[in-house]
């Protein structure tokens, strides 16, 4: 087992898998792990779907376009879900507000949810496993997602983990340096060496993606996100969360 500073310097997305089964005593512990994610309250606003049988992620992959959902061992779903506590506070006759309607009640799902894909992520890569964090499970067709997961309402995607034996092993991409990510104290002020510091580091993506293993590209930090940013303007997210049970009012 890799330890905690290997586990995290060392990540990289890996897309490509052996055809090799994860053990039982490995998922034993990623679902441990999941299970002991700090929570908002502890109020463990979250759920997630394991995903082995093949037709069913065959269909994922049909709705997403995203060939590593197929060709992993496991793909979890990881879902924010106020439906647990609505079923135990109407059979305990609690009066339940419609926290799941408000801004913040989304935000301690999102929070949850994202913190369990962590959790689960890290053992995984700890065990030697390679995972993919796939934000498509969430966008690409929410509606049919929840259809075929059987979602409950007060459920909703927040994203997905490709989990499998590595069959590759990806250069490491580039991060921005710490001076741009961890501010001290107050966020920066210094507006134009920001400016410096992010054009530099533009360029060593850009390199990055000139020179890297396998398909290479042209693109650059900034116009790549922006141009993903234009994408998903598209998206009709609100729409998806209110036919879920997420009216988000205030």
């Amino acid at each position: 087992m890799k330890d905690v500073k290997d586990t995290l310097l060392d990540r990289r997305s890996v897309r490509r898998y052996e055809r090799e089964p994860i053990t039982n005593e490995q998922m034993a512990l990623i679902y441990e792990a999941v299970r002991n994610t700090p929570t908002s309250y502890n109020g463990q606003q979250f759920s997630v779907i394991d995903i082995t049988d093949q037709d069913v992620k065959e269909q994922l992959y049909d709705l997403t376009g995203q060939k590593q959902i197929k060709t992993c061992s496991h793909f979890l779903l990881f879902l924010i879900d106020y439906h647990k506590i609505a079923l135990l506070s109407e059979e305990k006759g609690i009066d339940i507000p419609c926290f799941n309607n408000t801004a913040d009640g989304l935000i301690v799902g999102v929070v949850d949810a994202a913190l369990a894909m962590m959790s689960a992520l890290t053992m995984a890569e700890s065990l030697g496993l390679g995972t993919c964090p796939i934000g498509y499970a969430r966008t690409a067709a929410p509606e049919a997602v929840a259809s075929l997961m059987k979602l409950p309402d007060k459920t909703f995607v927040v994203c997905g983990l490709a989990l499998g034996v590595p069959r590759e092993h990806p250069d490491l991409k580039p991060k921005q340096p710490v001076g741009l990510v961890v501010h001290k104290n107050y966020y920066r002020q210094d507006s134009e060496a920001m400016i410096d510091e992010l054009k530099a580091y533009d360029e060593t993506v850009s390199e990055y993606n000139r020179t890297r293993e396998g398909t290479k590209s042209d693109n650059d930090w900034a116009g790549h996100i922006v141009g993903y940013y234009r994408e998903a303007m598209n998206y009709r997210m609100l729409r998806a969360l209110q036919r879920r049970g997420f009216d988000i009012t205030r």
